[in-house]
């Protein structure tokens, strides 16, 4: 990662290592127990500005270890002696919201700090009960938390810190009033973090109506290839012919964790049936299923327990499954922003990974365009696709 070329606002200090960054030292003690040795290229610029209070805007590949940096500097700039959310976090999912809350969890270890997961799907009840209890991060989905501040359970009278993540999904027609209807019950001088892989030209200005004067660590787009990931193609005439292609693939699937991505519910549900069908082993998910549903099969496939994941979009969003090192785009994704979200799911963090894009006739104009955008080249997959992976 260290070659990456960041396209900041200002001279940006970059700081080489976690010690140097003047983190308290149970925080410190919280990073290295997670595993982390040195701050990734993302981590060397990001955590300061926001610890020293500043806005900030960061836009970085998938697996860089963007979750990390929020979390490091909210655990930063907490008072433990105040037991009232002091920072709020709002992701897009549900799973994204929970997994920020693992993350800050697992860091805050040695700091016996209260983070809590805010997001539909879950008991009420609970939500009131933690929240009346006394929680230093929310980490939450909007819908939820608005809810939570209506109910004036959470309380937002001391919260010094709103961090958006995916935040070109956050700003989006879908959350866009649910996030400003929340940002209105926040402090006047509340701090504004945003994160995302993408940020198209139209979120940026966005954040104009409530940041003030952020500091933006941009990656040049032409540098978002996910570099370390191979990207092939398979030209398959028609619909009809994917499954076959799939089904061949298969055993090179299971070598290690797959991720194949379709466009729709309905389809996650059609071509899961007709994998068990044909007696392969499969688990899928989508957004309409039940939270309960949806976070045992995270669990079993985080565990490796389930090795091939049928899901739409929803899971194309910063989960971080370490082992998942072969996506595979059943559908060319809708628009060239998830084409990212997607294929980072392989090679996290700088590991290698590998990409297959299923390609009808009609698919190719879409491709192309991918390709061009990113600067990137996507070939066809050769024969022997088992040991690249």
């Amino acid at each position: 990662m260290e070659s990456v070329t960041f396209e900041s606002s200002e001279d940006i200090r970059v700081v080489p290592s976690f010690d140097l960054l003047g983190l308290r030292e149970d925080l410190l003690r919280g990073i290295y127990s997670y595993g982390f040795e040195k701050p990734s290229a993302v981590q060397q610029r990001a955590i300061l500005p926001i610890i020293e209070g500043r806005d900030v805007i960061v836009q970085s590949q998938a697996g860089t270890g963007k979750t990390c940096v929020f979390c490091v500097a909210a655990l930063q700039s907490l008072d433990l002696s105040v037991r009232e959310p002091q920072c709020l976090i709002l992701s897009p999912t549900r799973e994204l919201a929970e997994q920020s809350q693992r993350v800050a969890m697992a860091l805050g270890d040695y700091m016996s700090v209260q983070v809590h997961a805010c997001i539909g799907g879950k008991s009420l009840a609970e939500d009131i009960r933690r929240l009346d209890h006394g929680v230093h991060i929310v980490s939450g989905t909007p819908g939820r938390v608005f809810d939570m501040i209506q109910r004036r359970n959470l309380r937002t009278r001391s919260i010094r810190l709103l961090i958006l993540d995916e935040a070109d999904e956050m700003l989006s027609k879908g959350f866009k009033d649910q996030v400003y209807d929340i940002y209105r019950y926040l402090p006047f001088n509340t701090q504004c973090i945003v994160v995302s892989a993408t940020l198209p030209k139209e979120i940026l200005i966005m954040t104009e109506n409530f940041m003030k004067n952020p500091v933006k660590i941009l990656v040049k787009r032409d540098e978002l290839s996910l570099e370390g990931i191979k990207q092939f193609f398979v030209a398959v005439e028609k619909e009809e012919w994917k499954f076959d292609t799939l089904c061949d693939l298969y055993d090179t699937l299971v070598i290690t964790q797959a991720v194949i991505f379709v466009n729709t519910r309905r389809k996650v549900e059609w071509l899961t049936g007709k994998m068990r069908e044909a007696n392969f082993t499969v688990a899928m998910m989508h957004g309409e299923m039940p939270q309960k549903e949806r976070d045992a099969i995270m669990e079993d496939f985080r565990s490796g327990t389930s090795r091939v994941l049928i899901a739409t979009d929803i899971w194309g969003r910063g989960l971080d499954v370490q082992q998942v090192s072969l996506v595979i785009n059943y559908d060319i994704p809708t628009n060239r922003e998830l084409y990212i979200h997607r294929i980072g799911r392989s090679g996290r963090y700088g590991r290698k990974g590998v990409a297959i894009n299923l390609v009808r006739n009609e698919d190719v104009r879409l491709l192309r365009d991918i390709e061009q955008y990113y600067s990137t080249q996507i070939d066809e997959m050769p024969k022997d696709i088992a040991e690249l992976i």
